[in-house]
């Protein structure tokens, strides 16, 4: 046996989970009348195989009007909705109508569903819309979610929720009052790798947690990038990619920070940061010891890892938050010998597995997994990472309850 590697037996009690998570899907497009289905071969005692549930009818599945035809809508989700086994796209809403009609030809969506912004509330007699995703900048999110609310649609709304806690709370408080599922975008949390991850943590595979490292960073190039303007974005690097670093310090840790202490830096004389910080280095002190040192920039060359530190292992995944190609090691001792893993699972669309989750919880009245509250708080420490930037002191964080709901039980689900 190559001792390099741990044996499979052993490989597989301690990452859990795996095999369910790379289960190939079935067609898309089956109904529960096609399925072909054949007796047991296995004895009962034995349990059977998972296989993942046929895709809905199409014209049963929940209608998405996408709000914004940005790049992440336009080059990520609507794909991304050709995959979806539970939503499809219906509506369009921007202010370019030549783009938009090109895009609704596209994707088969009528002409009359091409919306521009001042008739966004037309959603509320749009019965073939169910939900809205909202990919708009930072600073509409809390607009367009009220508006969405008002007129009956659930939301799924990308990430950061909003430019201030303040307006987060108002978008809860917009979709409880109308009795509307609010939902934001953290993809990552429904991503297979990542997942696994959070099943080795809750299972003890890698002992105590007691350190997460992580940097995301990225070399932005045109200074009048909507996301290099305060008003229009609410901050620089911090609240964009290192929100990345802060949400999953939280999720794979399952724990909340009582600390932070923070620290911005902008390069003199660079016109791309004349409102926004280039870069902000942070550390999230946890209740149990566990520590989160974080690093997040728009001036540096793209870099996106991070490194779980337990008392038994570690594991790293480098690249970490990107849309796909994410590549996950783990390092424990075996029978007396350090072993690292290459842990090996099949890439799921990240985009088309949240929106799934969406969708699924729509259909059947269940509570999504990253409700509201989930943004909510990454806004109060992104606020609290300020504050220590501007006094030089730690900030002390109060308990915020429950952010999250139950976990998604299968992809798509």
């Amino acid at each position: 046996m190559n001792r390099e590697q741990p044996p499979r037996r052993d490989f597989l009690r301690y990452v859990g989970t795996l095999a369910a998570l790379s289960t190939p899907a079935l067609q898309a497009g089956a109904s529960e009348k096609d399925k072909v289905e054949f007796p047991p071969i296995y004895d009962k005692s034995e349990k059977p195989e998972k296989t993942e549930p046929p895709a809905d009818p199409w014209n049963e599945r929940v209608g998405i009007a996408l709000v914004g035809l940005g790049r992440i809508t336009v080059n990520e989700m609507l794909p991304a909705l050709a995959q979806c086994k539970h939503a499809r796209p219906v509506a369009l809403v921007t202010g370019d109508r030549a783009k938009g009609l090109k895009i609704a030809h596209q994707y088969n969506i009528p002409e009359s569903a091409v919306l521009d912004y001042k008739d966004y509330d037309r959603l509320a007699q749009m019965p073939d819309v169910q939900g809205v995703y909202i990919g708009l900048p930072n600073n509409m999110h809390l607009e367009y979610t009220v508006r969405a609310a008002r007129a009956g649609k659930h939301v799924l709304c990308e990430k950061p929720m909003a430019n201030s806690v303040a307006e987060c709370r108002q978008m809860i408080d917009a979709c409880r009052k109308a009795g509307r599922k609010l939902m934001i975008a953290y993809r990552s949390q429904y991503e297979p790798m990542d997942r696994a991850l959070v099943a080795m943590v809750r299972e003890k595979k890698l002992g105590a947690l007691k350190e997460f490292v992580s940097v995301n960073s990225q070399n932005m190039g045109d200074p009048q990038h909507w996301r290099l303007k305060r008003a229009l974005a609410g901050g620089g690097a911090l609240p964009d990619i290192g929100l990345y670093c802060i949400n999953a310090a939280r999720f794979l840790s399952g724990e909340e920070p009582s600390e932070v202490i923070g620290n911005v830096w902008s390069t003199p004389g660079d016109a791309r940061f004349r409102e926004v910080e280039e870069s902000c280095q942070f550390i999230l002190r946890f209740p149990s010891g566990f520590i989160a040192s974080c690093s997040t920039s728009y001036a540096a060359h793209k870099s996106q890892h991070f490194r779980l530190n337990g008392a038994q292992g570690w594991a790293e995944m480098n690249p970490a938050y990107a849309y796909r190609g994410l590549q996950l090691k783990v390092s424990r001792v075996v029978d007396g010998k350090e072993q690292a893993t290459d842990v090996r699972i099949e890439e799921k669309n990240q985009f088309a597995l949240e929106m799934d989750h969406f969708a699924r919880c729509i259909q059947q009245d269940r509570e999504v997994h990253t409700p509201g509250e989930e943004g909510l708080q990454d806004q109060r420490i992104v606020e609290a990472i300020y504050q220590s930037a501007r006094t030089g002191k730690a900030v002390k964080l109060s308990p915020p309850g429950r952010t999250r709901g139950p976990e998604p039980q299968t992809e798509g689900s």
